[in-house]
Order: C-alpha cells, then sequence, then structure tokens
C-alpha cells in the first residue's frame, strides 16, 4: 500500500477555513432555520433557487450552520447517521467554486442502495453518479492532527462505491456554500461487497472505470481524489476534530469522486468497476415485481 506524505501542518492550514470560527452561529438562528427548512422540503416538492440572499459564495461558517441545523432536525426525526461523504475533492471542482478546500456531508442510514438493486427516480431531482472508495473504520478518529497514516490504521477494509448526489438548488447552479447547507448535495450510495484490507490495495494508482449501461462514461483514478484517498479521510477527520467532533467506530467514509460525475436518466444500469477494490451496481428505476 501508499501512503502519500502529508503534513500535519499542510492539514491544519486547510482546517483553518472551515472550523472553529463557524462553531457560533454567524448568523441569527431563526432566519438560518428558515434556510434550513426550504432545503429540506426541497427534497420533496422540488429544487429550489439558490441561496444567495443568505449566503456568500464561499462563506462556510453559514453553510455548515445550516447543515448542521438540518442533521439535528433529521437525528431527532429518527434518522440513523452511518458515516461521512467528502466531496470537492478534485483541485478543478474547487477552482470552479473559488475555493481552496474539499466539503463534507453526513450519511444517513436510507440514504444506503443495496449492491446491484433499484434507486427509485421519484426519490431523485437531478441526480449524478461518481465512483469513489468508500472506507469502514475499525476504530475511532478523534485527533485534530489525524493524518493518512492514522487513517489506514483505523480503517477496517475498503470497497468500492458510487455515490449518487442530487441537488435541492435548481439546476445545480451551486456555490460552494450552496453545496455545503445542502448536505454536501448528497443524494444516495451503493457499497461493494469485495471487502479488501488497505495493506493489499494501490489506492493511489488503482484505476476506475464508469459504465453507463455497458458503455464506458467516466475515467479516473485514485490520485485524482486530494492526491489519494487517504488525504481526502485525513482531512475530515481532522476538521472534524477541530470541531469537537469526530469519526466512530463503524462509520461509512465516501472519500470522494475518483473522476467526472454522470447525469442519471431513468433506466440507466450504473457500474463501478476500480481495479483491485472490485465494483458496485445499481438500477435507476422503480423496483419492479
Amino acid at each position: 500500500m501508499i501512503i502519500p506524505h502529508i503534513s500535519n501542518t499542510d492539514l491544519k492550514q486547510s482546517n483553518k477555513k472551515i472550523t472553529g470560527e463557524f462553531i457560533s452561529m454567524p448568523a441569527p438562528y431563526g432566519k438560518l432555520a428558515r434556510e434550513a427548512e426550504r432545503l429540506r422540503t426541497a427534497y420533496t416538492s422540488g429544487a429550489i433557487a439558490p441561496l444567495r440572499h443568505v449566503l456568500d459564495p464561499t462563506d462556510a461558517d453559514t453553510a455548515y450552520a445550516i447543515q448542521r441545523i438540518n442533521t439535528d432536525y433529521w437525528v431527532q426525526s429518527g434518522r440513523t447517521a452511518i458515516g461521512r461523504k467528502i466531496g470537492l475533492t478534485a483541485k478543478s471542482v474547487q477552482a470552479q467554486l473559488g475555493v481552496d478546500q474539499p466539503d463534507y456531508g453526513v450519511l444517513f442510514s436510507d440514504m444506503q442502495v443495496e449492491n446491484g438493486q433499484h434507486l427509485a427516480p421519484s426519490k431523485c431531482l437531478q441526480p449524478k453518479a461518481e465512483a469513489e472508495i468508500a472506507l469502514i473504520l475499525g476504530e475511532d478518529l478523534c485527533a485534530p492532527d489525524t493524518s493518512p497514516k492514522d487513517v489506514a490504521a483505523a480503517t477496517a477494509y475498503a470497497v468500492a462505491a458510487i455515490e449518487i448526489v442530487d441537488s435541492r438548488i435548481a439546476d445545480w447552479k451551486i456555490t460552494f456554500a450552496d453545496t455545503v447547507a445542502d448536505n454536501g448535495s448528497s443524494g444516495f450510495f451503493v457499497l461493494g461487497t469485495e471487502k479488501h484490507k488497505l495493506e493489499t490495495l494501490d489506492l493511489y494508482t488503482c484505476g476506475m472505470a464508469l459504465e453507463i449501461n455497458g458503455d464506458l462514461a467516466s475515467l479516473g483514478a485514485g490520485a485524482a481524489c486530494l492526491g489519494h484517498p487517504l488525504n481526502a479521510a485525513a482531512w475530515l477527520a481532522s476538521t472534524l476534530a477541530a470541531r469537537g467532533e469526530g469519526l466512530k467506530k463503524g462509520d461509512i467514509l465516501l472519500t470522494g469522486a475518483l473522476g467526472p460525475m454522470v447525469a442519471l436518466t431513468p433506466g440507466d444500469h450504473v457500474c463501478a468497476k476500480i481495479g483491485g477494490v472490485g465494483k458496485c451496481e445499481f438500477i435507476y428505476s422503480e423496483a419492479t415485481e
């Protein structure tokens, strides 16, 4: 297994941009709660306009505050948080949104689609699929200076994954702050069934092919994910720890896209194949009897 060097200083520099300062609400709670409710309602009523009347494009503080309001609401309503997703791990996408950092969202148990099963289009608004490496933790990660080696030591196994991203913002006209507030533009996810110890894998050079209906739709590699998927996971662990949170044993971490995402059309059969890691798939259609 190849683990690239990334210094704790590098991680802390990135963490400073989105941690600490936004623990206190940067705007009146009632105003943020109204925007959080608009996002929740959009899941069933349809996409809404960007939140630019409330959020500056790179306002991480307010965006994460809105995300946290909805996370707390959903947990109190009975949803179970089972991990995290990391987004914006490609430098090109960061540049497009005018930031130099990833973002994250919360994974809930009802977001998981079983490998090979159906995802109903009626549950989505404007979904896109991307292939990723998922890490399942065997130990807690709670240190603000978590390194890629720490992540490797805490990981029970890795599997191939597909994240179905979706946006409650109309036409995907998102800023960094929009996607953060919208739980990292999360939707659903699929995990492969082949479980691999990290010492048997090279997550840096592993190739990825995402197929739609048997045709190649996206190509990528592990190095496209913040230089290495373990870099992304270390960033997440350090960022959460600096906020007084942490990652727990059993958590699922979607470490970020290995290549371009692909828009979905009802009826699509989506399959991700990642070298050495395995494959996973789902069908974007209503389930048939």
